[in-house]
């Protein structure tokens, strides 16, 4: 490994790995500062014209902030005009102090021209969230509102265990034990995500029904989309702010049916709106989502909201699926039981 040492507006840690430089570039005056880097997994190899990068990097990453962090964003690129040549790393739940350190795993295959094959594959910050939801960074990905949508999860999930726990322990170890199976049976599937206008000959259209949400801030009134060849395509949703504030972002959530009426979480898409208070409008997004099957049915709900004013709306508690938070708690429980579960509960109070 060897190091690179710049006085400018980046500090940079660099490990020399078989095919190129891997460099943390980091703000020297942010939060964050790397401790150490071990790219010497990473491979490289060629497809077409292009090079195929491995990218497995092991950081120690060290909290140079007075403030207890909650999430971390990064930005990797081995070419950031190219498609393919960028991608994210995202962890929630951390609890990190002032001048603690914490491990971070990537594991990302990235794309570059072979002209490029020598520059620097390069890892950048976009955004930390703290416990006080202060939130820094250049947030090219939008990663504020996702870390901030799962830090409120985290918290409502958390508060949700702690309450069980407060009648009697016996109480959090059912609830335990029924999160582990809702997860152990949990049908989530593999879906191919692609951004723009598409037509597939015998497409039918399928209506969308809308699951219902209680304290959603937002109606779906109705919805369809085009279904054909395993994908569904350009869903057009009828939404309605129930709320008294204007919404600049929500995410879809999606569960679909297959042939025997089988029920799968089908992942979340994020549209951006300008939806005034108490106002509705038709919301169409041109995307295709492929599936590993045919398509029975499709349903939607909204599952994050966020407000012109940045602040972020969470469900009570989640429609389908376990929360970063609730899977990480479940996961103590399972690994060391009910005692370091209780324990960790008892760090948020």
């Amino acid at each position: 490994m060897r190091k690179l040492l710049q006085f400018g507006l980046l500090s940079t840690l660099a490990a020399l790995t078989a095919w190129a430089d891997l460099q943390v570039q980091f703000p020297p005056d942010g939060p964050l500062s790397p401790v150490s880097v071990d790219a010497s997994g990473s491979r490289v190899s060629s497809m077409g014209g292009a090079l195929v990068l491995d990218v497995k990097a092991a950081l120690i990453l060290k909290n140079t902030s007075t403030q207890r962090l909650r999430a971390v964003a990064l930005l990797v690129a081995a070419e950031e005009l190219t498609a393919g040549g960028k991608a994210s790393v995202t962890v929630p739940s951390l609890d990190v102090g002032p001048g603690e350190t914490f491990p971070l795993r990537i594991d990302l295959r990235l794309l570059r021209p072979r002209a490029g094959m020598n520059a620097p594959v390069r890892v950048m910050l976009d955004g930390v969230l703290f416990d006080s939801l202060a939130f820094y960074g250049p947030n090219k990905l939008n990663s504020r509102r996702a870390m901030l949508a799962w830090e409120l999860e985290a918290r409502r999930d958390r508060k949700y265990f702690l309450d069980a726990l407060r009648r009697n322990p016996d109480a959090l170890r059912q609830e335990m034990v029924a999160s582990l199976t809702r997860q152990d049976t949990d049908a989530r599937l593999d879906v191919q995500l692609s951004r723009g206008r598409s037509a597939v000959a015998g497409a039918q259209t399928m209506q969308v029904a809308a699951l219902r949400v209680p304290d959603s801030p937002v109606e779906i009134i109705s919805g369809s989309a085009e279904v054909g060849e395993r994908e569904l395509r350009h869903p057009r949703l009828e939404i309605a702010n129930r709320s008294s504030k204007p919404i600049r972002h929500l995410d879809i959530a999606w569960v679909v049916r297959d042939a025997a009426g089988r029920e799968f979480r089908g992942g979340a898409t994020p549209s951006t709106v300008a939806l005034p208070a108490g106002e509705k409008r038709a919301v169409e997004e041109l995307l295709s989502m492929r599936f590993p099957m045919e398509l029975g049915g499709v349903s939607s709900y909204v599952s994050t909201v966020e407000y012109e004013d940045g602040t972020v709306w969470v469900p009570a508690r989640r429609v389908r699926g376990a929360s970063p938070e609730e899977q990480r708690l479940a996961e103590i429980y399972r690994r060391k039981g009910l005692d370091a579960l209780i324990v960790e509960l008892k760090k948020f109070q």
